[in-house]
């Protein structure tokens, strides 16, 4: 269900996130820092957010000449600067990633850095055996924006069977077509949906994400959310006089 307005449960307000940001510290095409997302998020009256930088295999700022545990922690320092500034200002910062093959994007939630650094061979799987291992770990895939065309994407790549959900509402998608082929994809195979930013500057005018019921404390809090069907995907933006307004 879409709210696109101010939605109240039983107990009150939901709790709102955005499950899909990116920081200038992780991700090449990203113009603002980890500190400076979580104030805006703050600034917008989220609960949280969730950091999805891209991952070794996409637009990663991370040089890849790096040691595997060296490009680990360096991936990570977006989402570490993000939760210090997050836990300063009372705004709840989570870690998870954006995956990709060959353009083709998947939001990885529910594992955490001790995972990435475990797992040195991670880069010589193949992406169907990346989702098997993800999973069989607690970790849930989300495929982001599955209709996005480009020029770098050679082809649209669907894997209803190895992922758990669809990102129906891609705030970043200028095409309408785009997420509404996404919820056709979702409702076809019952595949989770999930929503977001897919925010890479903050302060823009289309946003979304997911109202959640009760202020989670762990990504695998968020996961038994959406597995259940307790998330409520939103749609946010800015009026001409940069006034927030739900829509």
């Amino acid at each position: 269900m879409l709210h696109e307005t101010n939605f109240m449960g039983g107990d009150g307000m939901l709790y709102k996130y955005e499950p899909h940001c990116h920081t200038s510290e992780g991700s090449k095409c990203s113009r603002i820092d980890g500190a400076s997302l979580a104030r805006f998020y703050k600034y917008l009256g989220y609960t949280g957010i969730i950091i999805t930088d891209h991952f070794y295999n996409g637009n990663t700022a991370v040089p890849r000449e790096l040691p595997w545990n060296e490009w680990v922690a360096k991936f990570t320092e977006g989402y570490k600067n993000a939760k210090k500034e997050g836990d300063r200002i009372g705004i709840d910062v989570f870690f998870a990633w954006e995956y990709s093959i060959k353009g083709n994007d998947f939001l990885i939630y529910g594992l955490d850095e001790n995972w990435l650094y475990e797992h040195p061979d991670q880069l010589g799987w193949h992406y169907r055996e990346y989702m098997k291992n993800v999973r069989a770990d607690g970790g849930m895939v989300i495929h982001a924006h599955p209709f996005r065309e480009a020029g770098y994407i050679d082809h649209i790549r669907l894997i209803p069977r190895d992922c758990d959900g669809v990102e129906v509402l891609n705030a970043s998608m200028q095409d309408p077509e785009v997420n509404r082929r996404a919820l056709w994809y979702a409702d076809s195979y019952k595949l989770i949906k999930c929503a977001g930013s897919d925010n890479h500057v903050g302060k823009r005018e289309h946003l979304g994400g997911v109202y959640l019921p009760e202020r989670i404390k762990s990504v695998g809090e968020f996961i038994t959310l959406m597995k259940s069907g307790k998330g409520e995907i939103f749609a946010d933006r800015y009026d001409a006089d940069n006034e927030f307004m739900r829509v």
